[in-house]
């Protein structure tokens, strides 16, 4: 009972450090789902150059932080016409780049793995895009791109404000209605997701042992050895935990307070896009020779950036040490900043769902931007 009070405070500990940040994250992205359509991204990612890389890595990192509602986009975008690596690209982004994710790294475990996250998400896209350049199954594409959809799940469409320039929709009394709505959006698709995030970290960091984790992780074994060996591993623990997106950052820190390589808490966090109800929606999505594609391509893809970022920062002197209290630090509540930000943020958050809820979305309506839906709720 002890070690599951613990866990309890664990898990709430790690929600008000970074409760703040989801809502300014969540905020941020509804603005700018309400001003830009995925219909005018399609257009801008056709080809596979550098330009249209910069542009799809732009775009997810101003949209959604959830990786079902990102591949749903991706999956628009794709059979739309865009560009297979201009595709991948944007998930890349959408769920490495994103300003909430960078905030609650920096909350829980530092400034390098706010770093690591952010460097790394571009390091990701510039490997993924030389594998897929050597490696392009053109007529698996092509095939992938014609695929019948089965069961697709419900659908949520984000709604864009109509206007011909930026000031002149942000203008509108009809833009903090959307931001309500595509911030309620955002929020249902998430909360699940981050509560399990927070409780299954809360669970391991109060029931496995230390030591368990400095066995998994050979964490007295040559970095020769335990730096490869720990971004091998980062991804395949990834993918048996189920959780994606920010929710798996909570886990990420018991990771490294267990004895994590620094390589490896990385590519455990870059690897939230092949949990498998990602790689089932893929199979839905594209058939199961493009998901198994994509799978091996994302696998390989983090496994590398992994290393990269390690060396990197090892060789820069940037790799903080394991020194201090995780788990103290975690579940320090006082009346600092975190106090006051908590509650001017959830008035906010209070602001948005009061909003929505007088004016509730209607289901099933195209983009008001001309775009397809730029969501779509995958979850269970």
């Amino acid at each position: 009972m002890d070690n599951l009070g613990q866990a309890l405070l664990m898990a709430a500990g790690m929600f008000w450090q970074t409760g703040w940040t989801l809502v300014l994250g969540f905020t941020v992205s509804a603005l700018l789902q309400s001003v830009v359509s995925t219909e005018q991204m399609r257009r801008a990612l056709g080809r596979d150059g550098a330009r249209e890389i910069a542009l799809a890595s732009l775009a997810g990192a101003a949209s959604s932080s959830c990786s079902y509602a990102s591949a749903a986009i991706m999956r628009t975008l794709f059979k739309k016409g865009a560009a297979l690596t201009t595709s991948l690209a944007f998930l890349f982004a959408s769920t490495n780049l994103v300003l909430e994710l960078g905030i609650i790294l920096y909350l829980l475990l530092g400034w390098p793995f706010m770093a690591g996250e952010w460097i790394g998400g571009l390091v990701l896209i510039a490997v993924m895009s030389v594998i897929v350049r050597l490696t392009y199954p053109k007529r698996l594409a092509e095939e992938a791109r014609r695929h019948e959809e089965a069961g697709a799940g419900h659908q949520h469409m984000s709604m864009t404000v109509e206007g011909a320039t930026l000031r002149e929709k942000l203008a509108k009394a009809e833009t903090r209605i959307r931001i309500a709505q595509n911030f309620s959006m955002e929020w249902s698709m998430l909360w699940k997701d981050l509560a399990i995030g927070f409780l299954v970290g809360g669970l391991l960091s109060a029931f496995v042992p230390d030591t368990a984790w400095k066995a998994l992780f050979l964490t007295d074994a040559s970095p020769w050895l335990k730096v490869p060996l720990n971004a091998l591993l980062g991804p395949l623990i990834a993918v048996l935990t189920f959780v994606c997106s920010i929710g798996n950052v909570p886990l990420a820190a018991v990771l490294w307070g267990g004895g994590a390589s620094f390589g490896g808490v990385l590519a455990f966090l870059y690897a939230d896009l092949i949990v498998l109800p990602l790689l089932d929606a893929y199979r839905r999505y594209f058939g199961w020779r493009m998901a198994a594609y994509i799978g091996g391509v994302f696998y390989v893809t983090m496994v590398i950036a992994a290393l990269v970022m390690d060396l990197a920062f090892t060789g820069l002197g940037w790799v903080p040490d394991h020194a201090g209290d995780v788990r103290a630090h975690l579940t320090h509540f006082a009346l600092n900043y975190t106090f006051w930000l908590n509650l001017g943020f959830g008035a906010l958050a209070a602001y948005w769902f009061w909003m929505a809820r007088k004016h509730p979305m209607q289901h099933g309506h195209g983009d008001h931007g001309g775009g397809e839906g730029r969501h779509a709720h995958h979850h269970g």
